[in-house]
Formats: structure tokens, sequence, C-alpha cells
């Protein structure tokens, strides 16, 4: 039903699905699921509030903490160019879940306020108003709390003003004056009279921890590091304890996460060879996602890789280092899979009695057998959730989940609700580029991050869009995490772009998205496609060993990890960019120029970026400096993160970005300029 006060259209709420459908028959509604929120990130609560005639009214936010306690309310103020929507950003403080409730309510003191502010100065009705102002005052003065921290100046201020209202021998517009002096303004807005009192509400929230929206990622294959040839010139595989070896460099260029494909034994029947071809040697490797084999399955280890003592080795070193370890999770059987013999109801059997591999026509992967999750439902979530929890008692607090959109809803919502509900701090990314109804519901029902088509969003005007989508449209459904490239996707904006282009892409998302990362290899510039139109790598590392040289790339100057590691630290330093709700557009008087700020109180930063791998370009830039928190027509000083120069900018700025030199500005606004 409609309150007294309407409050309406409030966010942010997940939409609980068809079952929460008014008349639908036979089905009981759902609960709301929750939105999202972090420890420490500000989060906008608005609402549509209105009301009858002229009256003015008032609205809060209130948080309700996970022990049941209330943080002091947040006033609701109004949203520019927008009719009667009201916002407030609150900040949760501690992990868990957390509701909010939206009180709205007749504001008499506002009402009076904006009545005086026009009767008396026309001398209509000037002492019933002031008489009416001193009742009002009175009412105030008595319910200010003893205990308030302003209670002594706030009591000297109203009993000033109540002497005012009913000091005849003053001037009215000198009395007046009183009352509307910014003092008295404030102390009204800090205690108001609340009349016909609604309360929407609770709605539910859950703050997760600062990982789930702020961190790096690099992506690197255990067996490629430290492969080496055999004695008889064939290439074997690394291990736990050489890719350990390569977790310090990670660790130096200021990563949070290394993110581990597969690790288990990968199926010998209809293994795949090098670049995906259907005939594999004797020593071809396979595709980790072809999870199984006589060696076991999703809860063992790859013989080739070491022990699980070897991988517990490998957690704690990265511990060590700062380090978190993400697991995949790619719930999926090779054909030779335990699974397949053990629980054949696990699978789908066609017609010929042959169990179905996976297809996504015309591709066809006959290493995978995807799981039927609706033969035996509870058989297959008890088994997934066991073999999430094996990882978990080995230190995996965090998992990168493949293609969750071939899995059914209601089973992500399951095992994500059973692992929240004992382990709220382990966290799952969505690993799923499909359709935008099915990204958002996945991360409507637990996902914590999300790929996104960030590595398809290349010109301006489409990057812009999306920087609005995800900022502010889908901000409570999704965390987006930016992966430069996967071993999956090449764009060919790297392809072509040479140098210039990884650096442009790496700045993009490492300065626009609070969680972003890279594949290995990335700092090598590899680039080169198996065949021309094709985002797959030639020789991938999918399907076969991948050493790479670190030192000799260091040696001879042809890395990017310098560049890597400058981003990293700009991004440690300031919180505006540990944040996704904060993205301000700018303008340029060029396409190929785009320029965004971020702000976290008085730490700003700007970014100009030459979209244009190949040429210079010449543009001037035009500031929202309210965006900023700056006044119009004020100077700073901004520092280029980057070159380490400085230069005094205002609203309109020239730039010069020469792509081979340096293409990016990132720019912290250090101070007013005198």
């Amino acid at each position: 039903m409609v309150g007294r006060i309407p409050v309406m259209d409030v966010m942010p709420l997940v939409d609980p699905g068809a079952s929460a459908q008014v008349g639908a028959p036979g089905r009981q509604a759902s609960p709301l699921r929750p939105a999202k929120a972090t420890v420490g990130e500000p989060l906008p609560i608005t609402a549509t509030v209105f009301r009858e005639g002229h009256d003015r009214l008032g609205a809060e936010a209130v948080l309700v903490a996970p022990d049941g306690t209330r943080r002091p309310p947040v006033r609701m103020t109004p949203v520019p160019d927008v009719p009667d929507l009201l916002r407030a950003w609150v900040v949760p403080d501690v992990e868990g879940a957390w509701s909010f409730e939206v009180h709205a309510w007749s504001d008499p003191l506002a009402t009076w306020q904006h009545a005086a502010g026009v009767k008396i100065p026309a001398a209509i009705d000037v002492e019933l108003m002031f008489a009416e102002g001193a009742l009002l005052l009175q009412r105030v003065r008595d319910a200010l709390p003893v205990s308030a921290p302003d209670a002594a100046g706030a009591r000297a201020l109203l009993d000033a003003g109540i002497k005012a209202c009913g000091d005849r021998r003053r001037p009215p517009a000198a009395r007046l004056a009183v009352l509307e002096d910014d003092a008295m303004t404030r102390v009204l807005r800090e205690h108001p009279l609340r009349e016909l009192l609604t309360v929407e509400g609770p709605f539910p929230l859950f703050a997760d921890r600062p990982r789930a929206l702020f961190g790096s990622w690099y992506e690197l294959f255990p067996r490629s590091e430290g492969a080496a040839p055999d004695a008889d010139g064939v290439l074997r595989s690394g291990t736990f304890r050489t890719a350990a070896q390569r977790l310090d460099a990670v660790a130096a260029m200021g990563f949070d996460v290394v993110y581990l494909p597969p690790i288990h034994p990968i199926g010998e029947v209809n293994r795949k060879g090098p670049n995906n071809t259907l005939t594999p040697g004797p020593h071809d490797v396979g595709s980790p996602w072809a999870i199984g084999s006589k060696d076991g399955g999703h809860d063992a280890i790859h013989p080739d890789l070491g022990t699980l003592e070897d991988f517990d080795a490998f957690v704690a070193r990265a511990g060590e280092l700062g380090l978190e370890v993400a697991l995949d999770l790619a719930l999926q059987a090779a054909p030779d899979h335990p699974w397949v013999t053990s629980h054949p109801e696990f699978f789908t059997t066609r017609a010929d009695g042959s169990v179905a591999y996976a297809e996504n026509p015309p591709k066809k992967y006959q290493d995978i057998y995807p799981i039927n999750f609706d033969n035996d439902p509870e058989g297959v979530r008890a088994e997934m959730l066991r073999v999430v929890r094996h990882w978990m008692d080995h230190g995996v607090r965090i998992f990168r989940v493949d293609n969750p959109h071939t899995k059914p809803l209601d089973f992500w919502e399951w095992l994500l609700g059973e692992v929240r509900r004992t382990d709220p701090d382990v966290l799952f990314l969505a690993e799923a580029f499909t359709r935008p109804a099915m990204m958002r519901a996945l991360g409507s029902v637990g996902f914590h991050q999300s790929y996104t088509y960030f590595t398809w969003r290349t010109a301006k005007g489409e990057i812009e869009d999306y920087l609005r989508e995800l900022s502010s449209e889908t901000d409570h459904l999704m965390r987006p995490n930016f992966f430069v490239n996967t071993p999956d996707i090449l764009h060919a904006y790297l392809q072509y772009g040479g140098p210039a282009a990884f650096k442009v892409r790496a700045a993009l998302a490492a300065t626009s998205s609070p969680t972003w990362g890279v594949y290995a290899g990335y700092e090598l510039y590899e680039h080169v496609a198996v065949k021309p139109g094709s985002e797959e790598y030639l020789d991938s590392e999918k399907y076969q060993l991948r050493p790479r040289d670190w030192a000799a790339a260091e040696r001879e100057d042809r890395t990017l990890a310098p560049y890597l590691t400058m981003l990293n630290e700009v991004r440690r330093r300031h919180p505006a960019l540990q944040r996704l709700r904060n993205v301000t557009l700018h303008r340029s008087d060029d396409e190929q120029v785009l320029v965004y700020s971020k702000r976290e109180g008085e730490d700003r930063v700007i970014v100009v970026l030459n979209l244009d791998p190949h040429g210079t370009r010449e543009t001037t830039v035009h500031l929202d400096l309210a965006g900023l928190g700056l006044d119009w027509g004020e100077s700073f000083v901004v520092h280029d993160e980057v070159t380490g120069q400085d230069w005094t900018w205002g609203e309109h700025d020239y730039v010069r970005l020469d792509p081979h030199h340096e293409p990016a500005h990132i720019l912290s606004v250090r101070r007013t300029a005198p």
C-alpha cells in the first residue's frame, strides 16, 4: 500500500524474479535478493518521494547493521534535473547482511520557512507567521536530545530564534534574518520535526569484504612456468614448485590475486592437440578445462603439477607475498572423469546411447561432457558443494567460475548461498560473456564479480556508455572485472595496435574499474592470432605448454611490466580508483580522446586517453568542475602519475598525446593553485 507520504521507485533493489509477481498461481512471493554493497564503499540510496499540495517534506536513509543496530540516518537530497528523486549516500562499515529503510515525513519547519520567506517580506500575516514559527522552534527545542553533541549550541540558537519571533521592536526583516541564518537552518535540518512519518523497507543489502570490489588479477598457467625440455628434447610440464618462483614477480607488479586455470587431471579420451586440433601427439598436454582422468577428478591435482602438499605450499607462498589464489571452478567433465562411471546420472545420454559432449554449434568440444543438473539435482548439488569446500579447506577463498551461464540459475543461487552462510569471505567471479539478462541475473543470485564486454568496447562512445551502465545502472547487481585479455580473447585492437594499444587498454581497465586483470603474456605484447579474424592466440596456452623467458624480456627492455607496476601503485595510492560508483565523464573535441574522472572525498583523479594507438592527437578537454568537487572558474594543479609532470589546469585544457611516447595522462589533483 502507498504510505501517507508516498515513497516509490526505491533503489537499490534486486528483482526477486517471477515467483514474486502478484497473482502468480500457486506460488508464494520470494523475498528480495540483497543488493551489492562493500565494506567502506559509498552506496547510493534513491527514492521518488512526493506528496499532495505544496507542503514540504523530508526524507532519510537509515542503515540497519547485521547485528540489528541502526546507523545514524542520512538526509536525502534532490538529484539534479530529476523531479522528486532524492538520494543519500551511505557506507556499510562491517561485513554481512545489512538492510536499509527510507523514512519520509511532512516537514512543517521547511513548509514554514518557505512561507515566511515569501509572506513576511510582502507584509502578509507577518506577526501570525512569527507566532507560528515560535511554536515550531519551541517544539524542536523541547525534543532536542540532552545527549546530542551540539545540544548546548543548538539550544542557544533556538532560544535566539524564539526571542526574535516575539520581538516586535525589531524590523521584520531583521527578525526573519535570524530565522534564515545558516547556523539556524543547519540546526533545523539536523533536528527535524517529523509529521505523518512513512517508513518503507527494510530492503536487503549484503556488504562483502573489500576484495570483492577492489583488486588486480594476474592469470597464469602453472604448467607453463618452469616447463623445460627433458633429456629427449620433449617439453615437460612445470610444477607448483616452479610456478611458485613466478609469484615474486607477480607480487612485485602490484597484483593482488593470482588466478589459476583448472589444476586437475586432464582427460585422455578425445584430448585436444595444439591450436584445438583433434589429432594430439603422445606428449600433448590437452586442455585443463577437460577435467578428469584415471588420476582423479575435481578434487585431485594433476600429477604433472605435483601433489596436494605442493599446492598448499604454493598457496602459502602466495599469502606470504600478499597474494590471494583464485582457482577455476569448471563444472564439467572429460569422458574419462571418474563421475562418468560413478555418477552416470550426472550426464545426458543421447538416443544412440552415447553421452552428449559440449557443443556451441558449429563449435564442438568432444573432450568435455556437460553436467546435467536435472537428472539428479540433489546429488549434483551435494557433490559440487563438496568440491568447493574441499578447495576452501586448502586455502582457496576466490573462485573464478567457468561458463556459469550454461548452468541453472537456481543451482548457483543455492550453491553460493550455502557458501555465504558459513564463509561469507569466499568470493565467486562469473566468467560469462553472454546476454545481458543472464549476466545481470548471475550477479543478482550471488556472484560477487562478473566478466564484462569490456574487451570489445574500444570506441569512445561505446566506452562512455558502458562506464555509465556499469557505474550507475547495474552497480547493485554486478561488480565488473575488466580483464584486458584472456586465453580465449585476443581482440583485434591488440593484434594490430602495437605496444601503444597494450598501454591504452591497461590504463583504461586499471583506472576505470576497481577490479581489473591481465593474462600472462600481456606484458610481453603477445598479439599473434591463430588466423586472421580470430580472437584465439596462435599456439594457445589452453592446449599446450608455453614457457616464457621473463628474464630475457626484462634484459632486452621488451616488457610492459614496469607500466603495469606503475598502474597498480597508482591504484593503491588513490582511493578514488578503488570505487565503482564514482565515474564522471568529461568532454573532448576529439572523438579519439576519452576523458573521465573518479573522486573519493578530496582524492580526485582525471584520466585522459588517446584511443588511437597509431596517431598523435591534439585537442581541448572540457572538464565538469562540479563533478570534480571544484568551483566553476577554479584553477588547480594536476600531477601526471605517468610522467611526473605538473600543470595548472582549469575548465578547458589543451592536451597532446603521442601514443608512441605516452598515450595516457593519469592526473591527480594535488592542490588548488594560488
